[in-house]
């Protein structure tokens, strides 16, 4: 019976591909035993006890990016860490470390390394973290999610999606999808999402810009996030909601996107071949740029910056593209081509290598 640590957790960029290949090592060996190592504050702290796993919670200790009183006792907390995840890794006879990023990934590391134990690690981002960066020099399995990432030992695995998505027969669950949402079965959907907490400039532009889509034959199925500033328009083949808890239907829906560039939004559009177009975070180190590159690059998406996604750039760019169903088709097969449905199953090949 193999006994596997997978470290990751604070973001859901971290803790969904986590889940996706904890899914996979249980469905491929019910024997098999996954711990997950967390903190108490990161989302893992809900979603990996509902999701049936044991979560093992050490401290969280964020690298200190300037000097102050917490940088002071850096070292001590993080060796500290280190200590705790090398006897959890003793007493439950780990054989294996999987690291996807964030605080708890570099005591696990380091834990493994001072016990002997292999590493694998799966980079979820196009500009990769600091944890898996310092990983990538104690393993030579090292998986990506997108093509170029510089990260050592690179190995392109693509994103590991959830089953639900895996498995997703988009023209069998349309149906269902468009009673679900109380979508028209025979007008085409444009998706449009900025993430759990929203995205100020995405959401109104969108509503301002929803009359003018209606008009031109697609109706639109707006998430806004349940933290959004924006009033439902209230017109015909607009359907607004706070959060979606069957994002599997959404997509089956959709027809075009338009969303942020996080990196499992970008996985999971692409690996569906559904086109979008994207508006990145304008905010921290750029990474959701990076992470559409590959898919733009292919023609399977648009880039535009926050600043520029008004109401014009609708009207004058995407309204005429959503007219043309030659162009729309084209840029969904060209998302596709550089999508993956078995990023789950790749992840695997590359931690029975570690092993």
């Amino acid at each position: 019976m193999t006994t596997y640590l997978l470290a990751g957790g604070g973001t859901a960029g971290h803790v969904n591909p986590l889940l996706a290949v904890a899914d996979a090592i249980m469905l491929r060996d019910p024997a098999a035993t996954v711990l997950v190592l967390g903190t108490a504050e990161g989302l893992e702290s809900r979603l990996v006890p509902a999701r049936g796993y044991e979560l093992a919670v050490i401290p969280r200790v964020p690298f200190p990016r300037r000097p102050n009183r917490q940088a002071l006792s850096f070292l001590p907390r993080m060796r500290r860490a280190i200590a705790l995840t090398s006897e959890l890794i003793r007493s439950r006879g780990v054989d294996v470390v999987v690291g996807f990023g964030g605080y708890v990934s570099t005591p696990a590391y380091l834990a493994a390394r001072r016990t002997r134990v292999p590493i694998a690690i799966h980079e979820a981002n196009a500009r990769p973290g600091l944890a898996n960066k310092l990983g990538a020099r104690y393993t030579t399995r090292v998986g990506v999610a997108f093509l170029g990432t510089p990260i050592r030992h690179a190995r392109f695995v693509g994103m590991p999606l959830r089953a639900e998505i895996e498995n997703l027969d988009r023209a069998r669950e349309r149906p269902e999808a468009a009673d679900y949402f109380g979508l028209a079965p025979d007008r085409p959907v444009l998706l449009v999402t900025g993430g759990s907490l929203g995205a100020r400039r995405l959401n109104s532009t969108m509503v301002q810009s929803a009359p003018e889509l209606a008009l031109a034959g697609w109706q639109i199925l707006h998430i806004t996030g349940e933290k959004a500033e924006v009033v439902d328009p209230g017109i015909d083949h607009y359907r607004m909601i706070a959060y979606c808890d069957r994002m599997d239907l959404a997509l089956a829906a959709a027809d075009f996107a338009v969303s942020r560039a996080g990196s499992a939004t970008v996985s999971e559009l692409s690996a569906l071949g559904i086109p979008a177009v994207y508006v990145p975070y304008p905010v921290g180190n750029g990474e959701q740029r990076f992470n559409a590159a590959g898919v733009v690059e292919a023609g399977g998406g648009i880039l535009v910056d926050d600043s520029a996604f008004l109401p014009e750039w609708v009207q004058q760019r995407l309204v005429p593209l959503l007219a043309n169903e030659a162009t729309v088709r084209t840029m969904g097969a060209a998302a596709a081509s550089v999508g993956v449905l078995d990023g789950s199953r790749r992840m695997l090949e590359l931690i029975d290598s570690a092993l």
